[in-house]
């Protein structure tokens, strides 16, 4: 179970490479496409809001991994289950509200 755990903490690293990506990024960063522009007010605290998202993100999901590390038959891996679910939907209702909070509206 160790490289199950090992491949669960990889996404959450590149969860986290996402996160740094969009905290150094010029532009504002895109959540729900790539083709199509927001327009920020701050694009530095807008980036910064949606880094710090992945960033919890990221750690939270390692933390939702742990189950893993029980075994193959552990009942607990339906908490890594149903917690990277959750934890997508809270991923979307966090950027919805960061993009509510810095887009302008025309």
């Amino acid at each position: 179970m160790m490289y199950a755990f090992g491949i669960w903490l990889t996404a959450s690293v590149l969860f986290a490479g996402i996160g740094l990506t969009a905290w150094n990024a010029k532009k504002a960063v895109r959540f729900w496409n790539i083709t199509q522009q927001i327009q920020v007010r701050d694009v530095r605290k807008y980036n910064q809001a949606v880094a710090k998202m992945w960033f919890v993100f990221a750690g939270l999901f390692a933390v939702a991994g742990l189950p893993l590390l029980g075994g193959q038959n552990s009942p607990w891996i339906i908490c890594s289950i149903l917690g990277s679910m959750f934890l997508s939907i809270g991923l979307m209702i966090v950027y919805v509200r960061i993009e509510k909070k810095y887009r302008v509206h025309e």
